[in-house]
């Protein structure tokens, strides 16, 4: 049977039939939809964890138990999981354990473009490419082959164009191999003697899974032309195909690491002209460097962004055709919070009271941007918190009268926790505002340790907030509606000079929530309007100026009323804005 799907939700169903029985994950845009669309499948146990450490270390735990098992994450969650990756190379698995990582080259949705290989490279661990759907289900089922038989996890790495790109699959049937657990503390328990043994292990392993690479079906070579060869993986494979055609030959590697020598050897002594094609850093160019080949890639080819089939023509002196050829500027669409969004009162207030805001990852990270500008730091998930205590340690009063953290519910569980405690142990002068909207937001709504539902929907364990930074030694913990900008300018204005740390948490749920009931839009009387503009500061797409006067989009408008709270001629009207 054959079915057009998305790459991710071709993972997911690599990750069904090869009889993954538990997969922990924490969401990441392009990771996300893997695991939502492996819960699908009630043979899977699924689960969100509160941030990608845990998910490692719970599906380590199930391998350990005798499952295959998976985690999913996006390229900078991995970075929070590389603490578990590094020593698991070492222990090794008892069923096979498969990570999936997505990269982002181009940013869509990240705040940086990092290369997920050399986490790879550095960890002594094999990873598959996958260049489509087809591949991704493949490359997710040869994944625990490759596991079980190294005795290794293995790391999947999908990217934003193949995790959102359709192709069809073959579907096959679901085989759920089951190793039962037996003690060995030589192997599992990392303390350094121990350690010390498994070192070798590893390296002895890396040799086997190189000379893997030199026959095993995830690396071909098509040869077509042969006064250009190029070397290429993942999506800029592709590209290259669309590009090329028959007019080159490909050495195509969807096994990224360990990478072959002799098959890249041969490749290069069979062409005239060698070119790598890889998105980001230069791992294959380099590679291929080491091995004493001359070798076209980054001199050519950007290192920066994603590629696409016109930029790889160009940079090989192939013709675009005129029918791929687009000369029209497209115009920009600026990010913006949705209409109604509970965190653009909270944000019109610190930037009404001049504040110096420590920002996190979340969609409440548009606060940065025009009009409201209400947003000086966005480093990591949970940096926020962390970096205020330093900033007020090193600023003191000066700083700590005009200077707040703002980090949303699921961020907070993910990696605010330990920052907020460091300032309760510490005593910083601190104010941290929780921005609740009852919803892991950006990444598409994912449930998380402070909804009260698991990853289905079903009701689970429910971290109460403010409890919990009382139990952390906060004695000033308060609730505000970020719709009332009034209490959240009275909260601002006392916690800020309060002489004593502090939480605020602006508790409103998401305004695009399928049971959030809204209030009737806004309409605006254009007797009153002076065209003061006033209601623009906030941002919100549903207002607009036309021919002089406030106009509001009675398709967008949710009915929160923060606009009317700031008009000062009563022009704005239709509901009061509260529940």
């Amino acid at each position: 049977m054959r079915e057009l799907m998305l790459g991710n939700k071709a993972a997911a169903r690599g990750l069904y039939e090869a009889g993954c029985c538990f997969i922990s994950s924490y969401p990441g845009t392009p990771s996300t939809e893997i695991t939502e669309e492996a819960a699908k499948y009630d043979e899977i146990y699924c689960e969100w964890a509160p941030n990608e450490k845990v998910a490692m270390e719970a599906a380590f735990g199930a391998c350990l138990a005798g499952q295959r098992a998976f985690c999913g994450m996006k390229h900078v969650g991995l970075n929070v999981a590389a603490d578990p990756l590094y020593t698991m190379s070492y222990t090794g698995v008892n069923a096979g354990l498969v990570i999936g990582v997505a990269d982002d080259a181009g940013m869509h949705s990240s705040q940086n473009e990092q290369d997920s290989r050399h986490h790879a490279i550095a960890a002594k661990v094999p990873m598959l490419e996958p260049s489509d759907s087809a591949e991704a289900l493949y490359f997710a089922k040869k994944a625990y082959e490759i596991s079980e038989t190294f005795d290794t996890p293995v790391l999947l790495k999908m990217c934003t164009r193949v995790s959102h790109s359709q192709s069809v699959v073959e579907l096959g049937e679901r085989v759920v191999p089951v190793k039962p657990y037996e003690k060995n503390i030589a192997k599992y328990v990392m303390m350094p003697g121990n350690a010390k043994r498994r070192h070798p292990v590893v390296e002895a392993r890396t040799k086997a899974l190189t000379e893997y690479a030199e026959t095993c079906d995830l690396n071909r070579v098509e040869m077509g032309d042969t006064r250009m060869g190029i070397i290429t993986s993942s999506t800029s494979y592709q590209y290259v195909k669309e590009v090329f055609g028959e007019k080159v030959s490909i050495l195509k590697l969807g096994m990224v690491n360990p990478l072959p020598v002799k098959k890249i050897l041969d490749f290069a002594a069979s062409v005239e002209r060698l070119v790598v094609v890889e998105e980001l850093d230069p791992v294959i160019e380099n590679h291929c460097r080491a091995l004493g080949l001359e070798v076209s890639g980054k001199d050519v080819l950007p290192i920066c962004d994603e590629f696409s089939q016109n930029l790889i023509a160009k940079a090989l002196g192939e013709e675009v055709p005129e029918s791929r050829a687009l000369d029209v500027p497209i115009p920009v669409r600026p990010p913006v919070m949705c209409s109604g969004c509970p965190h653009r009162g909270l944000f019109y207030t610190l930037k009404k009271n001049k504040c110096t805001v420590l920002g996190d990852i979340g969609c409440y990270t548009l606060g940065a941007v025009a009009p409201l500008n209400a947003m000086e730091m966005t480093l990591c998930m949970g940096a926020s918190i962390s970096a205020l205590h330093g900033f007020n340690k090193a600023g003191g009063p000066e700083n700590e009268g005009k200077t707040v953290a703002v980090i949303g519910d699921s961020t907070f569980m993910h990696s605010g926790m330990t920052g907020l405690a460091n300032v309760a142990y510490n005593q910083s002068n601190s104010t941290v505002i929780i921005l609740d909207n009852s919803i892991t937001g950006m990444t598409g709504h994912q449930q998380n340790p402070t909804t009260g539902y698991n990853l289905k929907g079903d009701p689970a364990g429910k971290i109460d907030l403010e409890a919990l930074c009382r139990a952390m030694g906060f004695a000033r913990v308060r609730v505000v509606d970020p719709y009332d900008l009034a209490a959240c300018d009275k909260a601002v204005k006392e916690e800020l000079a309060a002489a004593e740390p502090s939480v605020i948490i602006s508790r409103r749920p998401c305004a695009l929530l399928k049971y959030v009931k809204h209030n009737p839009p806004f309409t605006v009387d254009p007797e009153k309007c002076v065209g003061c503009k006033a209601c623009m500061q906030i941002g919100c797409p549903s207002i607009s100026i036309k021919n002089g006067k406030a106009r509001v989009d009675e398709t967008l408008c949710v009915g929160c009323g923060v606009c009317s709270q700031l008009c000062r001629f009563g022009a704005l009207g239709g509901s009061c804005g509260k529940e």
